[in-house]
């Protein structure tokens, strides 16, 4: 499957860093691969080593208001400062302290204050962030770190799914019946959909790669990759180097690692029972056709279904508005601070 790069007209911007020391942004619907490339970049070398989600857009921004008011930068570094994120940084907590009440102005310098703090402390160039729901927030990340590249790392809808239903990550609405393995579907359509949407509009800065190639085609997908964040990914070095998930897979299906047939792609084919595949790929069907996966139900005609058609378009509106919520209302700060309890 080939990469997939959007070049349409760029967003205005102010005056913009060299390119080969910009911050890069691995970012997707989670458990879609997001970790291991990010691990990936790491062991490249030339990166800040910081083995967390920063959730700075997401999470930090609209728990904590507007960054540019002295009392809520306080309150802000007092979570931070006595969270796992800030013992996994290795910064002084004082020094911090004071560069980010004195230089902070919102959630995207506030992440490129830490993050450069972190690669200065290693003595690298640059730093990237591997947050996936920041896909959702990609305006807002460009509108703060403008210079910000972003790759969002696409994965086989039914493979996210399944690992997604069986954590639980994804909650069925309170109305919904159906199994949650279609709801995990639908967010997986939703929230890619959402970061595609949104990456057209920052033309060479946003780039497109499939999970599957990145594992079948490593050395060929990371000197696109390469190229495309001015970055050598030498795919020896990665490996000898072995970060995280590089070297031990982040899969949700225990003692897979060991197994010698162990690949994470195509999963879908023994994990989904007949006919909860063919209802789930009535639901997403379409976009997993768009995105270049092949389906294997043999009914498409299941695609225009009213009761299904009706699901997807309710879900739809379900996760908008959730994230409407959190984002733009003064709910967020409540709905946030639930999320941001593993802190």
């Amino acid at each position: 499957m080939p990469l997939i790069q959007n070049n349409s007209t760029k967003i205005t911007e102010p005056a913009r860093r060299t390119r080969n020391i910009a911050p890069v942004f691995v970012l997707g619907c989670g458990r879609s691969g997001t970790t291991v490339l990010y691990h990936m970049l790491l062991s490249a070398g030339d990166f800040a080593v910081y083995r967390a989600e920063s959730n700075a857009i997401n999470l930090l921004e609209p728990r904590f208001g507007d960054l540019s008011v002295r009392k809520n930068k306080e309150k802000l570094m007092d979570a931070w400062l006595d969270s796992k994120l800030f013992a996994r940084s290795g910064l002084d907590a004082i020094q911090i302290r004071e560069k980010v009440v004195a230089e902070c102005t919102n959630g995207g310098s506030f992440l490129r204050i830490v993050m450069e703090e972190i690669a200065r402390t290693q003595g690298v160039r640059r730093w990237a962030d591997c947050t996936p729901e920041h896909l959702l927030h990609l305006p807002r990340i460009k509108e703060t770190i403008p210079d910000a590249l972003i790759i969002h790392i696409i994965r086989d809808g039914r493979d996210v799914a399944l690992s997604t239903d069986k954590l639980g990550y994804i909650k069925r609405a309170p109305w919904d019946k159906t199994p949650s393995i279609m709801v995990a579907g639908l967010y997986w359509e939703w929230m890619v959909r959402r970061g595609r949407e949104a990456g057209r509009r920052l033309g060479n800065d946003y780039i497109e790669v499939r999970f599957e190639d990145l594992i079948t085609e490593p050395r060929k997908t990371l000197g696109i990759l390469g190229n495309f964040i001015e970055h050598e990914l030498d795919y020896d070095r990665i490996q000898k180097v072995g970060i995280g998930s590089v070297s031990e897979p982040n899969t949700s299906f225990k003692g897979a690692p060991g197994d010698e047939k162990f690949s994470p792609v195509g999963r879908w084919k023994a994990g989904f029972a007949q006919k909860e595949l063919a209802m789930f790929e009535a639901l997403v069907g379409r976009t997993l056709e768009e995105l270049g996966y092949l389906l294997a139900s043999q009914n498409p005609e299941q695609l225009d279904r009213d009761k299904l058609k009706r699901m997807r378009w309710l879900y739809q509106k379900y996760f908008d508005s959730k994230l409407y919520l959190k984002s733009r209302t003064p709910l967020g700060k409540v709905l946030v601070t639930r999320d941001l309890s593993w802190l």
